[in-house]
């Protein structure tokens, strides 16, 4: 297994293991340059969301990803992990379902891949 897919289910797992809700992963890498896999989670608090996104940074770099950071640490509506070859976005369901990333970034998109 190649280490961004074990990175993932470690991952997946954690967040799993930490009560977040309706987890799911995408695959980019036929869709984007920025990264292999994206992860999209829900917390039920703001709390929880940094709580989330803070173990998952410890994953990351205990994984050897050091130049893994989170964005939206103000934010009580969405946190993004950035893991390199692997976002991680943990939002609160309303604003999940406002910007609906499963749906943007799972439906079939032209053979150009979106450059960023």
């Amino acid at each position: 297994m190649n280490n961004i897919l074990r990175i993932k289910k470690i991952i997946e797992k954690t967040l799993d293991d930490n009560k977040a809700v309706d987890i799911i992963s995408i695959d980019l890498k036929n869709k984007t340059s920025v990264a292999d896999y994206m992860i999209i989670a829900s917390g039920t608090s703001s709390r929880h969301m940094q709580f989330l996104s803070e173990i998952i940074l410890e994953k990351f770099k205990s994984e050897g990803i050091f130049n893994s950071r989170i964005e939206g640490k103000e934010s009580e509506d969405w946190k993004l992990v950035d893991g390199m070859d692997l976002i991680v976005h943990i939002f609160n369901p309303e604003k999940r379902k406002f910007y609906d990333l499963e749906k943007m970034w799972s439906e079939f998109l032209p053979k150009e891949r979106l450059m960023i």
